[in-house]
């Protein structure tokens, strides 16, 4: 897809909805910037993590720290899902 964009005054761009939407990029996604002679290229970052084993356990590491509401609600989802399994019982 090739489009023109403008620069606003601060020098920003907005990338068109349907690019984000095909590249599944939102609010807070990194780009990594590429200039080579008269070209830009614009690429999201990602699977930049390294997967760790860490006491018997494969372990994603972003290098990015989770925010205590990420982990919250991930304990929580983890909890409800082994409490469906097990009839409503933790365990």
């Amino acid at each position: 897809m090739n489009t023109t964009i403008t620069l606003d005054k601060a020098g920003r761009v907005v990338l068109p909805k349907p690019i984000r939407d095909e590249l599944q990029l939102g609010p807070g996604d990194v780009l990594e910037l590429e200039l080579s002679d008269e070209q830009i290229t614009l690429r999201p970052t990602r699977g930049n993590g390294r997967m760790r084993k860490k006491h018997g356990v494969w372990v994603f590491d972003s290098g990015v720290p989770l925010t205590a509401d990420v982990v919250e609600r991930t304990r929580r989802k983890v909890r409800e899902e082994r409490e469906r399994r097990n009839g409503g019982k933790l365990r």
